[in-house]
């Protein structure tokens, strides 16, 4: 005959004041919500580096939009006083002259407004056609995916300076800041479009997705309100350190003659012109070629900082 009697389990529990109670799972309430663009934030802001290229950016900017209060010569209403030609610096000029006599100083603090334009209609052309394509190649997928990543191969085969060289080449009767970035922007947007279409790809497939899929929300719908919202932190990432890539191109070509018009103040035509004589008075290609490079230092900086602080893994590690 079975014993049917239930086995009775002894349960010890310690005394409370022995194991007081914490707040393990307990909802910090009062704590500041936090996103992925938060915590790039705070992140960012405590690096040095964020602050010093910032500054730098914020001053350069200052200087492309208002020259006037940097430089109190205004070269384009001001002509070159040939009898100036390669003089030393002297009082109202800091760094002294140019071959044609011109004010070095003067063309440096107004020609920053040339590189920062070209720079910004360079970027918002490679970021529009770049999430165009990248973000419809990696959300449909399929044989839009194939057409749309073949073209951006097709244009990414072709490097952009030499295909900028052939255009402003053709078209050197109609040289302006908007033509020379157009020649720089219709070929620099692969490379935006690949690294949203890899993210892209890797943020389609989480549950949220899957969830919006299930309760019929609409595709474009979906792409734009989810997908696209969050893909975009490396877009923005590689956008900050593209611009000084456009700044780069645009003086590159100036000073290869294919750029800008003589008439259009550049720091890439400074130093084109500043060549012949850099044995004899190196300081007229010294100063626009620290401007370029100060300039380009101080966007690359930032592309850095930004792109760590918005890659959880970067700032897990540091």
């Amino acid at each position: 005959m079975s014993n049917n009697t239930p086995r009775s389990t002894t349960h010890f529990v310690a005394p409370l004041e022995e194991t007081p109670l914490v707040a393990i799972d307990a909802v910090k309430v009062d704590e500041k919500p936090s996103n992925l663009w938060i915590d790039a934030w705070r992140d960012a802001r405590r690096r040095p580096i964020f602050w010093i290229s910032g500054a730098l950016i914020l001053l350069i900017i200052a200087v492309a939009l208002l020259p006037s209060l940097f430089s109190p010569i205004n070269p384009l209403t001001e002509a070159c006083a040939l009898g100036d030609s390669n003089g030393d610096p002297s009082a109202g000029h800091l760094l002294g002259f140019t071959k044609q006599g011109c004010d070095v100083y003067a063309r440096i603090i107004y020609g920053t407004s040339t590189s920062i334009s070209v720079g910004l209609i360079v970027i918002l052309l490679t970021t529009v056609l770049g999430v165009a394509f990248g973000a419809f190649a990696g959300f449909f997928g399929g044989w839009v995916d194939a057409t749309l990543s073949r073209i951006g191969d097709i244009f990414f085969s072709i490097p952009y300076i030499l295909a900028a060289v052939v255009i402003m080449s053709v078209l050197s009767q109609y040289r302006s800041i908007w033509t020379i970035s157009l020649a720089i922007g219709l070929f620099a947007w692969p490379s935006t479009a690949r690294v949203l279409r890899a993210e892209i790809l890797r943020v389609k497939q989480a549950d949220y997705i899957t969830a919006s899929e299930a309760l019929g929300v609409s595709r474009m719908k979906i792409l734009f309100q989810h997908v696209l919202p969050n893909s975009i932190a490396p877009v923005i990432a590689i956008t900050t350190i593209s611009l000084a890539g456009a700044i780069v191109a645009e003086a590159t070509l100036s000073f290869l003659g294919v750029g800008l018009g003589g008439s259009i103040m550049s720091w890439g035509n400074d130093i084109n012109q500043a060549q012949r004589d850099i044995r004899v008075h190196p300081q007229t290609l010294i100063w626009p070629s620290l401007a370029l490079s100060v300039t380009v230092f101080s966007f690359i900086l930032m592309g850095e900082v930004v792109r760590d602080a918005l890659d959880p893994k970067a700032r897990a590690l540091r």
